[in-house]
């Protein structure tokens, strides 16, 4: 059940962003079981200006190709199926859509799954 944004300077390619939800998506089903059709993500794309991160941070080279991914899902994966997750996305972005590794920034946000209704005003896994 995650919530996936992915937010990137403006591209001239229409379809990269779409690319970059799908591998996303891809690396989510493999890596940490999330069920078909469950794919949720909001794609944006912002003016150069917008998007803030600096080029060195941990001796990282970072260029204007930065990606940032935030994923919010339910709480309970493991350390090892996270580090999982982050390789499969910066591998398969960096494979499928031509993103450097370095230019790859994730962030998971866990919530309890009470924190979810997907519709009709129900907390449809809330127990």
């Amino acid at each position: 059940m995650p919530l996936v944004r992915i937010d990137i300077k403006r591209h001239p390619d229409p379809a990269h962003l779409q690319t970059l939800g799908k591998v996303v998506y891809a690396a989510l089903r493999h890596t940490i079981n999330v069920p078909e059709h469950d794919n949720f993500q909001v794609l944006t794309e912002h003016d150069g200006d917008r998007l803030v991160y600096d080029p060195q941070y941990l001796g990282i080279q970072r260029t204007d190709g930065q990606v940032f991914i935030q994923i919010t899902l339910s709480e309970g994966r493991t350390t090892e199926q996270k580090k999982a997750l982050y390789q499969a996305i910066a591998e398969g972005l960096n494979r499928e859509a031509g993103v450097r590794l370095e230019d790859v920034f994730i962030s998971l946000v866990e919530v309890r799954k009470e924190n979810w209704s997907f519709g009709n005003g129900i907390a449809q896994y809330a127990t």
